[in-house]
């Protein structure tokens, strides 16, 4: 459930960051080097960079909360 809800508010900022992107590719043409600003290779190895380290940041808490043992966390409520 951490996971899930973490990776759904990564995919949100990866689409939205990609999209925003894609818009400005006129303004990135002057920035890049040897790329063209649509490549789909460097789009596709973007997303996936960040969506590992997007995992990656969800699995902490994710663990964290699977260490929890139900019984002494309903005690709390």
């Amino acid at each position: 459930m951490v996971i899930g809800q973490g990776m759904a508010i990564a995919l949100a900022g990866i689409v939205l960051g990609t999209a925003t992107a894609l818009a400005l590719t006129r303004v990135l043409m002057s920035l890049l080097y040897e790329v063209t600003p649509t490549d789909p290779s460097t789009f596709a190895i973007v997303v996936g960079l960040l969506g590992t380290a997007a995992f990656a940041a969800c699995c902490g808490p994710a663990l964290k909360a699977a260490r929890v043992d139900p019984v002494v966390a309903l005690r709390y409520d």
